[in-house]
């Protein structure tokens, strides 16, 4: 199974690094995953808690058995575009590349907002355009796989566009860091060619091909893949936004 902890690592500290959980923070985590990053947050507030949401049992019940023993953690499944927060009841809102998929992104981060004390800190990981992503460039290029329509993993790439949406929602204090960081996809070129593959399964890319055409796309993502390992690893090439704001205090 792909390891998404293993994969942002580097990400993972950046993140950690600009929310800076006081021991006494009360943090929401939007699209928590497989609980790492709620579970950090936890282990920073400890004379706080953390609640992590996402709308996969899957990856809830891994998150609230990897975070057994921690007694100030919760994780709800919910769609943080409309769940009915607690107005009000939180410090701190973190999400690493949880926040993009949004079909109304104004809504959702109004409902966030209505979830956070006016003052609260807003901080998240967003991908910045597909072409500047090598993880995705170079995977679509080897399958030859259409982009995709509606919201996606870069539908927050825009600064421009995202401050108007953060705003619009009542956000104010509104930073962008360029954030270059690998990510890491396997020990080596096997394990990461098979890690692609699961990862593509979902779309259905190759099972539309015929088996020709699809045999030559796996050569391709598997030559692609063989490129890029290392001694430590195989990794691509990706830009994020690090995204830091306050809740209007009004």
């Amino acid at each position: 199974m792909f390891d998404y902890d293993a994969e942002l690592r580097q990400h993972n500290l950046r993140l950690r690094a600009a929310a800076a959980v006081g021991p006494h923070d009360r943090v929401l985590d939007i699209g928590c995953g497989g609980g790492q990053t709620t579970r950090e947050a936890a282990e920073a507030a400890v004379n706080g808690s953390a609640v992590g949401v996402d709308i996969s049992p899957r990856l809830l019940e891994q998150a609230r058995a990897r975070s057994a023993g921690l007694p100030n953690v919760a994780f709800e499944q919910a769609d943080a575009q409309v769940h009915p927060f607690q107005r009000a009841s939180f410090d701190v809102c973190i999400s690493r590349f949880g926040t993009m998929f949004f079909a109304d992104p104004v809504a959702a981060f109004s409902n966030i907002a209505l979830a956070l004390r006016p003052g609260a800190r807003l901080v998240l990981l967003v991908w910045q355009d597909a072409d500047r992503n090598e993880w995705s460039t170079v995977v679509r290029q080897a399958l030859s796989a259409p982009a995709k329509a509606g919201p996606n993993a870069f539908s927050l790439a825009d600064p421009t566009a995202t401050e108007k949406i953060l705003t619009a929602a009542g956000f104010t204090g509104i930073g962008f860091t360029d954030v270059r960081e690998p990510v890491y996809y396997g020990p080596d070129t096997a394990a990461a060619y098979h890690a692609i593959l699961e990862l593509q399964q979902p779309t259905g890319v190759l099972a539309a091909l015929d088996p020709a055409t699809a045999d030559e796309a796996r050569a391709r993502l598997r030559a692609a893949v063989a490129a890029r390992e290392t001694a430590d690893g195989v990794f691509f090439d990706s830009r994020a936004w690090l995204i830091t704001a306050r809740r209007d205090d009004a």
